[in-house]
């Protein structure tokens, strides 16, 4: 018998940030780029299930973050706390983490900083397996004082989809028999892979929960392309994808939203340059063979929110990060004349990528 669990950290970055400083407690608490009283240009990473009861949530614009939190405020609300990400200490919180995960199990997929599959095959049944995911919830808030939610069940997806049902600090079990009773009442959405376009496409077809989807005959998912077998099987809880124990690395980026859109070139040149050696700092530490990163990738976003990406592949990898600067500024130059930027844009963001070729 296959038993899978998934854990995903509750409001993880701001939960340590609530940990962290007293004041903090109870408080809504807004993880992300500086709002600058509204005018801010990057985007929430984690908001706590206080902040969440305003509408804030992670990846939304800090700007609408900020009106959000003003709109409560104005309410008679408990003001929003705006804070930047401690991302080192995020990372070493994680860590602990995945550490007590192993005392159980060795193996154990992590899939971001703040979740983790793990598989509990070896526990003699699904009471057993619950006992123990109820342990490992138990051994995170004693020792590092922040709540997880798990999921458990007969594959990766099914677990990732339960994990989330009784948050925060939730356990859903879900057994092989009970599998694809628990999916049907469910949104399309909770589907990997179903996104908000195929949920629009698939509400005029009067599709909106799982199990009106699993009405469709086989051979109707071959709109779908390649991908239709795949998700005929998954709303019928199958998920054959293994545990990966560690995870092939193929590209180091970043990148950078200025505070307000910019023009200046010089401006854009220096910041590619602390974006590279950035770049190759982190790609240095990579314990990979890094022989076949020979690809150069520079990602542009305009004013208009217009993104343009461009690439270069190398004969061999840079030597330096001179070289790795010069090949990123090869790429950017087009990018301030009418050969990619014929119309004069002024600049919102700018990244560069090294890529596994």
């Amino acid at each position: 018998m296959r038993i899978i669990a998934h854990l995903d950290m509750d409001a993880f970055f701001a939960a340590v940030e609530e940990r962290d400083n007293p004041r903090f407690k109870g408080k809504p608490i807004v993880v992300g780029a500086d709002p600058v009283g509204g005018k801010g240009r990057g985007v929430v990473s984690t908001a706590n299930y206080v902040a969440r009861k305003y509408g804030i949530h992670s990846a939304m614009p800090i700007s609408t973050a900020w009106r959000l939190a003003e709109a409560a405020r104005k309410r008679g609300e408990t003001a929003a706390i705006f804070t930047g990400g401690h991302f080192e200490k995020y990372g070493k919180v994680s860590a602990e983490i995945m550490d007590i995960i192993r005392g159980y199990t060795p193996l154990v997929e992590e899939s971001s900083i703040d979740e983790a599959y793990f598989d509990l095959s070896s526990a003699e049944s699904w009471e057993q397996a619950k006992e123990i995911a109820q342990k490992i919830k138990t051994e995170i808030k004693d020792k590092e004082r922040l709540t997880a939610s798990v999921g458990i069940g007969t594959n990766k997806l099914i677990a990732k989809i339960a994990s989330d049902m009784q948050k925060p600090d939730g356990l859903t079990l879900v057994t092989e028999e009970q599998a694809e009773s628990f999916l049907e009442p469910l949104s399309v959405r909770k589907i990997p892979g179903i996104g908000p376009k195929t949920e629009l496409l698939l509400a005029k077809q009067g599709v909106k929960t799982i199990k009106d989807l699993k009405k469709w005959k086989r051979e109707e998912f071959e709109d779908f392309g390649g991908w239709g077998n795949e998700l005929y099987n998954r709303i019928r809880g199958k998920d054959e994808s293994p545990i990966v124990l560690e995870y092939e690395t193929k590209s180091v980026g970043e990148q950078e939203t200025f505070p307000e859109d910019v023009a200046d070139a010089a401006k854009i040149t220096e910041t590619m340059r602390v974006l590279s050696d950035s770049v190759w700092r982190s790609f240095g530490k990579l314990k990979d063979d890094k022989k076949d990163f020979r690809t150069v990738v520079i990602t542009v976003r305009f004013a208009d929110f217009e993104t343009k990406t461009k690439s270069h592949t190398l004969k061999n990898i840079p030597k330096s990060a001179d070289e790795f600067y010069f090949e990123a500024i090869k790429l950017l130059l087009p990018f301030f004349d009418k050969r990619e930027n014929p119309k004069h844009k002024k600049f919102r963001l700018i990244g560069v990528r090294i890529v596994k070729h």
